[in-house]
Order: structure tokens, then C-alpha cells, then sequence
């Protein structure tokens, strides 16, 4: 029998899903997930933050709330808290009317949104992103419109730092009418964020090239436990009068993975743009998911406006940035007393959710073969799905693959 949809090729399954899957389908005892970036307890489980919890219980008991149509923009209330968090209250752009927010769905949809944008009515059609970056920024790039999608040195893999001078020489390189998408903080995946130092010369080469500046920021407080602290790079930007978009997201740090509640903010120079910005981001949006999720952005803006329950995220947000940290120093501190061949400090000095350990894809192979210990091909692993319970044996993997699979940048 025909069928209309005979000549379809199979794509190469999405790695980080087909990895999970295989630790799914895995009977093994003693499986490890380090695939999936979800927080994870002691226990490995899903946590859902207490005052989460509170915000919705407070939601469900108010009989005023109700199932309508938000505005195509987004629920504004949730905007403006969600910009104030990126940008802090007091910032000069936000009393000066020269930043906006639009509610997006995510990370995802925040970024989608702004490369349509850029590509469709600014006409930006190159975009540069670190090398590695999140496997999705260039295939939302590639399927937003823009026909070049190129990198930028970011990662020595010797030293296991940021390779600062190629990146700088990179971005020195980049053509005019360029976008360059930079990670706000918790690098996906190395884990590695460049000093303020090494900031404040990636701004220069920025304002120097006039260079369009995406920020994809997903893990606000959820990387150092400060939200302050981890938008330090985007307020100093913002300070030096740079212009850009921000890709926010709140599934990591609210643990609202599957509401999709994400905001892009907006940095203008002159606020009489915003009008016709609101109005092309209007149709951009309407052709895409035509109008965001209620219920996430209700639980934010919440959270975010009351003192008494902010206070509530920044303990849970501190709960899960420090776990993070305890994670970090257990695993090195076992590969060290193992003698693993190499040097591992940098995961403790890495941050955020994810480690980029250095171990190649056929050490990963190995690990997953071997010991049913469930990684990225890239080394990535998500520290979260490390506990007291687990990193031992991990290490322990860790080291049999080192020793057994020899590596010239271990």
C-alpha cells in the first residue's frame, strides 16, 4: 500500500532521551541516570520546592482564578518580575522604560521566539554559539531562519578551562550583523563560567563588533545559590549600555520542567522601538504557540512578589545549589583517594548542573556498557543524579573506564 508519507528518514534519536530510555529499560541494580538535567533529592527523586507547592494550593483555593486566554504576549504581571529577577529591581534600564518582557514556553520557546525574530525582521541570518554548546541552540537557529550557524572557541580541553584567548580572537572574527548567543551562567555543558575579568573583555569585544548579544540564561540561583550572583555578567552587559535579548527559564530553578514558563527580556537603547517590537514579536508568537501557559507563570510571579515565599525560594534554591556542590567534592574527592590518572579539579571548580568530566566517548561507552552508569558521548554528566548512595560506585566506574581506556586528555 502507498502512502503519502513513503521516503520519511528515520532521524538519529535525540541523545540525551535515547540515554535516559536505555536507563529506563535497564534491569541492572546498581544503574546510574547522569543523563537528564533535572534536579534530583538524596533519595532520586523529583522534588517539587515546597513553596511551590504553597503557591499552588493558594491558586487552586482562590475561586477568581479561571482557564481564559492570557494576553499573546504573555501574563505581564509574571513579565515584570521575571525581568526585575534578570536584570535586579533597581536597574537603570527598567526605570528608564527600555526593557520588556514576553512570556515565552521555556528556555526553548524564549529562544525560538528571538531567532525568528532576529532573523525574520532585524534580517540577522548568522549566529555564533560556543564551542560545545546545548545540543538544541543550533537546530532552533537552523529551523528559526538563519542560514550560518557557526562557533566560537570556548573549551581547552587540556587545561579543562575556558579557553579565553580563542575565544576572544573568535569573536574578534565574527562579521558584522552577527548574533552571539553567550551563556548567562552554569555553561551547558562544561559547567565552566568565565571570571568577571574575562566578562568584562568579552563585553568590549561585543560593544567594539556591535555584535546582536543573546543571553541564554536557564539556571538563575540555581547555579551558585545567589540569583545576584548568577546574573552578574547580564547586569554588567546591561551597564555598559549593551543591547540584547534574554533567554530566561524557570524549569530549573522553580523545578517547573513541564509548565514551559520561560520570559525573554528585552534591552533597548531607545524606548520608542518597543512599540513596533512588541507588535512583530506579537506575530511571531501568534504563529507559534499563539498564547503561553497560565498556570507556571501564576506560581512565579507569585513566588517572586511576596517577600515571605521569595524568601521560601531562595532556601530551596540554596538546597539545591549546595547538594550540587556536596556532589562535586565527593565524587573528586574519591577519584583522588582511587588515584584515577588525571586531574579532577575541575569539578569542583565547574558550577551549576553539570560536569564536563573529560572522559572520551569511548571511555562513556564503556562506563555504560560496563557498569551501567548512563552519561552524554561528550562526558557531560548531570551532578544531580549523583548521592550519597551512588558516587562511590561511580568513581569507581569512572576510574576502571580511565584505567582500562586510555585517554590523552585525561
Amino acid at each position: 500500500m502507498t502512502s503519502l508519507f513513503t521516503g520519511i528518514e528515520v532521524a538519529a534519536p535525540i541523545e540525551v532521551f535515547h540515554m535516559n530510555k536505555l536507563y529506563l529499560d535497564s534491569t541492572d541494580p546498581n544503574k546510574v541516570n547522569l543523563t537528564i538535567g533535572a534536579y534530583r533529592t538524596e533519595e532520586a527523586k523529583p522534588w517539587v520546592l515546597p513553596v511551590v507547592r504553597e503557591a499552588e494550593k493558594k491558586l487552586a483555593a482562590d475561586d477568581s482564578q479561571n482557564h481564559e486566554y492570557l494576553p499573546v504576549l504573555g501574563f505581564e504581571p509574571f513579565c515584570k518580575a521575571a525581568v526585575s529577577l534578570v536584570l535586579g529591581a533597581d536597574n537603570a534600564a527598567i526605570k528608564e522604560g527600555r526593557a520588556i518582557g514576553v512570556q515565552c514556553l521555556s528556555g526553548t520557546g524564549s529562544l525560538r521566539a528571538a531567532a525568528e525574530f532576529l532573523g525574520r525582521v532585524l534580517n540577522y541570518k548568522t549566529a555564533y554559539m560556543s564551542k560545545p554548546t546545548w545540543g538544541n541552540h543550533n537546530l532552533i537557529f537552523q529551523n528559526g531562519g538563519f542560514t550560518t550557524v557557526s562557533a566560537y572557541r570556548y573549551w581547552d580541553a587540556a587545561s579543562r578551562t575556558v579557553d579565553i584567548d580563542g575565544l576572544l580572537a573568535d569573536l574578534e572574527a565574527v562579521p558584522l550583523k552577527s548574533v552571539v548567543v553567550l551563556h548567562g551562567c552554569a555553561h551547558n555543558p562544561t559547567g565552566m563560567d568565565p571570571t568577571q575579568a574575562q566578562w568584562k573583555a568579552i563585553c568590549e569585544v561585543v560593544k567594539k563588533k556591535q555584535l546582536m548579544t543573546l543571553f541564554d540564561i536557564a539556571y538563575q540561583g540555581f547555579a551558585s545559590g545567589d540569583p545576584d550572583q548568577d546574573a552578574w555578567a547580564i547586569r554588567y552587559f546591561v551597564s555598559q549600555g549593551v543591547e540584547m535579548i534574554i533567554a530566561q527559564s524557570f524549569a530549573k530553578n522553580f523545578g517547573l520542567y513541564n509548565e514551559r514558563i520561560g520570559n525573554l527580556t528585552i534591552v533597548v537603547n531607545d524606548p520608542s522601538v518597543l512599540a513596533g517590537l512588541q507588535s512583530q514579536m506579537s506575530l511571531i508568537i501568534r504563529a507559534n504557540w499563539s498564547n503561553p501557559p497560565s498556570h507556571g507563570a501564576k506560581i512565579v510571579h507569585m513566588v517572586l512578589t511576596d517577600p515571605t515565599m521569595k524568601q521560601d525560594w531562595f532556601d530551596a534554591i540554596k538546597t539545591m545549589s549546595s547538594r550540587i556542590k556536596d556532589m562535586r567534592a565527593k565524587l573528586r574527592a574519591k577519584l583522588e583517594e582511587l588515584k584515577t590518572p588525571g586531574n579532577w579539579e575541575h569539578v569542583t571548580k565547574q558550577i551549576g548542573m553539570f560536569s564536563y568530566t573529560g572522559l572520551t566517548p569511548e571511555q562513556v561507552d564503556y562506563l555504560v556498557k560496563k557498569h551501567k552508569v548512563f552519561l552524554l558521548k561528550d562526558g557531560r554528566i548531570s551532578v544531580c543524579g549523583l548521592n550519597s548512595k551512588n558516587v562511590d560506585y561511580v568513581a569507581i566506574a569512572i576510574d576502571d573506564a580511565v584505567k582500562n581506556v586510555p585517554s590523552s586528555h585525561i
